[in-house]
């Protein structure tokens, strides 16, 4: 037999597969890459100084001209003037990132120091170049990795790579309807990419692939507590999902789990650690943040003052498609203007009323949230258990139009996991649908808050699809008439 016919060796076996893995892997990170950073390009320029934008790019501008964190524009300071005080109203995860891109291109840095001129007054908004690009090139690179963690995930719990090919294309394709959200300067692209590559990270390590994996979730989910604080909840959930019992003789017993629950912590500690210390010695106190939760839960319980024909209306408005069509949801101008952000009596207006008004007689809101909460809650607590409900409702539609098919496809999914007692995809989604009802507790409605469901979602229903397929193609095959 010739060296050309020899059958391969066992290594040359081994390679093959790898690099078919490798070369799928690569192929989907720069197909998403290329679709999402056209899809984000492509939409209407965004006034840095629009919607949350100038949050994070004030605090990029005073960390860039002064070496401060600052609270941006939650103080009383003028930073084109003067050095502002330490803050910790905001965690640094995303400033950092914008800071990072106006090192990297000045035209941005420019653009930056601009707008945040312009919200002092020192010059006119209308000078302003409106310019973002390489913050689109960062998001979209980031909503690439959080694709291929998605579909990596999905590949691990079935074990399929059609499955991994069809969490990607749905995750991109779920992504693609939120291009106009990414398009600003905000953190969900960041949000969600961490978050999927932590509980990709969680995966592999439910499946018996080393404490190291529990350990590279906890330092992901540090991250992620350093973009968003609210994901600090996700800590003891994480802790309960390695302590199941049901998980224990897939991941070495209890002792494993233990040492799970020990890596995650200890991993997320020694990332976030180092800012809540900076934050006792700048600021004068411990934790990862200060008036933002208070802030947040304020504005929050305007909802409780929905009325019953808003709660119902809620489930068809929030309804991708149904609601576009039957409700005015740009200007508001129906019964169910208060979900409008924008218009002069929404929950959110309202909300923030107040927020503001306590905050001019107070200065500060978290020595008066304690005794604020109890009171809503002696008075308004069903009311607000009930409005969650349509809360969630709304914030649950992560991929708009997509999440039609994804979200039932999912829930069928998950029944057929719990029949079957395959916990996997249960445990995969557990920490998002967590986030939601935290969300609709806390927070209010709007998905863009939710978009790490958009994992659970494409995996759930891609796992099906990929069942129908074969079964499809079998189908047509036996249809096809004989010579």
């Amino acid at each position: 037999m010739t060296p050309s016919h020899e059958a391969p060796t066992g290594s040359a076996v081994l390679k093959l597969p790898l690099r078919s893995a490798l070369i799928s892997r690569v192929a989907l990170a720069l197909c998403s890459f290329a679709i999402l950073a056209v899809a984000i390009a492509i939409q209407p320029p965004k006034w840095l100084s629009d919607f949350d934008q100038s949050f994070y790019l004030t605090i990029a501008y005073d960390i860039d001209h002064h070496g401060v964190f600052s609270n941006g524009i939650f103080d009383t300071t003028d930073s084109t003037r003067e050095v502002p005080p330490p803050g910790m109203f905001f965690v640094p995860g995303y400033p950092l990132l914008v800071l990072t891109a106006m090192k990297i291109d000045p035209r941005f840095a420019r653009a930056v120091e601009c707008s945040v001129e312009a919200n002092h007054n020192k010059r006119d908004g209308s000078d302003c170049e409106v310019y973002a690009t390489p913050i689109h090139i960062i998001h979209a690179f980031l909503l690439a990795l959080a694709v291929l963690a998605i579909a990596m995930a999905g590949e691990a719990i079935f074990g399929s790579m059609l499955v991994f090919w069809l969490s990607g294309g749905l995750a991109t394709a779920s992504l693609l309807t939120e291009a106009d959200l990414f398009s600003f300067v905000m953190t969900e692209s960041l949000t969600v990419s961490l978050y999927s590559i932590g509980m990709l990270f969680a995966v592999l390590a439910w499946k018996r692939m080393g404490i190291r994996y529990w350990a590279l979730a906890g330092f992901v989910l540090g991250l992620l507590c350093l973009t968003r604080p609210s994901f600090v909840i996700l800590i003891p959930v994480l802790i309960v999902l390695i302590a199941w019992p049901g998980r224990r003789p897939a991941t070495g017993g209890e002792r494993s789990g233990w040492r799970g629950a020990l890596a995650v912590t200890a991993a997320t500690i020694v990332v976030i650690g180092p800012w809540i210390i900076r934050n006792h010695i700048s600021v004068g106190k411990w934790g990862l943040t200060e008036e933002y939760g208070s802030a947040v839960l304020i504005e929050r319980f305007a909802y409780n003052n929905m009325t019953v024909r808003e709660f119902f209306t809620a489930f068809p408005y929030c309804t991708p498609g149904l609601g576009d069509l039957a409700f005015d949801q740009i200007y508001g101008k129906d019964s169910m203007h208060r979900f409008v952000y924008h218009t002069p009596d929404s929950f959110f207006h309202v909300g923030r009323g107040r927020r503001d008004a306590l905050v001019k007689e107070h200065g500060r809101l978290d020595p008066l949230i304690r005794g604020i909460v109890i009171d809503e809650m002696r008075a308004n607590w069903w009311r607000h258990l009930l409005v969650s409900i349509p809360l969630a409702w709304c914030g649950m539609w992560a991929g708009w139009i997509v999440a039609l098919v994804m979200i039932p496809l999912f829930g069928w999914a998950c029944a057929r996991a719990i029949r079957q007692r395959q916990s996997m995809l249960l445990f995969y989604a557990a920490p998002a649908i967590v986030m939601l009802g935290l969300h609709a507790l806390v927070a209010n409605h709007y998905t863009r808050y939710n978009l790490i469901l958009i994992g659970p979602f494409a995996v759930g229903a891609a796992s099906l699809i990929s069942q129908w397929l074969p079964s499809a193609r079998w189908r047509s095959r036996a249809r096809v008439p004989g010579p």
